[in-house]
């Protein structure tokens, strides 16, 4: 998107405001002591360890073949896929 203002060129400014408004990566609000809601649980993050059987939702059934401190690498036989923490599709059998 670019306009013209006062005879020179803006160029991108769309793209500067979308950049700007786009933030995947929010803070979780505090916890008020006053709210009639419970606070969220802290999730809690499964361990692996190589050789542990796993079965993922989209994937199927695998084994862990590497472990690394923000990811797991499995191996589903047709393919290995590196799946990473939190394991939210993944379970251990």
């Amino acid at each position: 998107m670019s306009a013209v203002v006062a005879g020179k060129p803006r160029v991108g400014l769309g793209r500067r405001i979308l950049e700007a408004m786009s933030s995947s990566h929010r803070a979780r609000p505090r916890h008020l002591a006053s709210s009639p809601f419970k606070p969220d649980p802290e999730q809690v993050i499964e361990e692996y360890v190589v050789d542990d059987r796993v079965s993922h939702d989209a994937h199927g059934l695998g084994r862990v073949i590497a472990v690394d401190s923000l990811a797991v690498t499995v191996d589903f036989g047709d393919r290995n896929l590196r799946v990473p923490s939190p394991f939210s599709k993944m379970s251990k059998l």
